[in-house]
């Protein structure tokens, strides 16, 4: 039995859904099958019901034709990790093997262990500095640290958390939280030691695919203080890796309001400005959108435009279908700490994305709007 996602345990679960999936729900990427939508464990207080919620909607989500599931070691103090670790061992026992789920989690923020310590400066120079993970100048802004051998301790906790042996994807986490006090050169120094390390952990089998886990790094305009150039960053993984480097995913919000990676030319390839859909497609990164719904704000009250290029039944509905439907976005996130979010939320799985007609409509409209 496999460890990680594979080509043929994804298309299989692929497959288990033809006549219930839409055309164009299952996409193929990085030798991979993944659903266009995917369930996000970011929301939630650090308590014993929103474990239970999220480990009953990632097995409810997966049942329904949703096989990507993501993470990062901080969200909700490590417990989302274990809730997806505990619907991971569920789903076994289901039919639903590992091979056929894409787990992906992220590392970069300090994060206590289940709950708030009491004094939380004590917990972390027990558990990190004094032990020598870290040392208080690899920190920046108080709460953020890639360094390899911080990396290779979270890494080795996200491993016990979700129960698994190896991540299929393995992202830095908002690691552009560095340039507010960084200079840029060693930025880019630290990432590229990072990336040394991420591909050292591909070799050990215990990650498949690393990636960039970003908020505002690829919104910003290119001059911004923390914007980062996606043809910079690959061009590192392929110098320390080669051609066969497997930096393959970058994650960024991707929404109704949010709409820079499609809109925005902010990245120079080969002297030529480039959106980052587009500098992703030339460099072979798969894109995946977080902050689909944007936690509501953009799944209410939208201007009627949006319903007559979209359809479908509700506000909610039209979001995630204009963040999966994006050319250039393989899977949208959205956060799901319940059943009854799923169960509303695929519906989506049996309905086609929205053609690329509709799309330019929607952007005509906006513009004429």
């Amino acid at each position: 039995m496999s460890k990680s996602a594979t080509k043929e345990g994804t298309t299989r679960y692929a497959q288990k859904f033809r006549g219930r999936a839409a055309e164009g729900h299952f996409r193929e990427t990085q030798r991979l099958a993944l659903s266009s939508l995917g369930i996000g464990t970011y929301l939630g207080p650090p308590d014993a019901k929103t474990d239970e919620g999220y480990a009953a909607a990632a097995v409810a989500a997966l049942e329904s034709g949703i096989n990507v599931v993501d993470a990062a070691i901080n969200y909700r103090f490590q417990r989302s990790e274990r809730s997806l670790g505990a619907a991971i061992q569920r789903l076994a026992a289901r039919g639903i093997e590992r091979e056929e789920i894409v787990v992906c989690t992220k590392g970069g923020y300090l994060t206590p262990d289940g709950a708030m310590p009491g004094d939380p400066n004590e917990y972390f120079f027990r558990e990190y500095i004094q032990p020598g993970v870290f040392t208080a100048k690899d920190i920046a802004a108080g709460s953020h640290c890639m360094t390899p051998k911080f990396l290779k301790n979270q890494l080795g906790r996200s491993l016990k958390n979700l129960s698994v042996e190896c991540v299929d994807v393995y992202y830095l986490h908002n690691p552009e939280t560095q340039l507010s006090e960084v200079p840029k050169e060693e930025f880019l120094n630290r990432v590229r030691e990072a990336f040394t390390f991420l591909e050292s952990a591909v070799e050990a089998g215990e990650i498949q695919y690393y990636g960039m886990a970003t908020w505002n790094g690829f919104r910003q305009d290119a001059r911004a203080r923390d914007a980062l150039q996606l043809g910079e960053i690959t061009q590192m993984a392929q110098e320390i890796a080669g051609g066969r480097h497997h930096f393959r995913f970058v994650q960024l919000p991707f929404n109704l309001a949010m709409t820079e990676a499609l809109t925005l030319g902010n990245q120079t390839i080969r002297g030529r400005d480039r959106t980052v859909m587009e500098a992703a497609s030339e460099l072979d990164i798969t894109l995946i959108a977080s902050a689909s719904l944007l936690q509501g704000q953009v799944a209410k009250n939208l201007p009627g435009f949006v319903a007559e290029a979209l359809g479908l039944e509700n506000d909610t509905e039209r979001a995630l279908q204009f963040a999966r439907s994006s050319p250039g976005i393989t899977t949208a996130l959205v956060g799901m700490s319940r059943a009854e979010h799923v169960k509303a939320n695929a519906r989506l799985v049996g309905v086609p994305p929205a053609t690329a007609e509709d799309f330019s409509k929607l952007f005509s409209r906006s513009e004429g709007a």
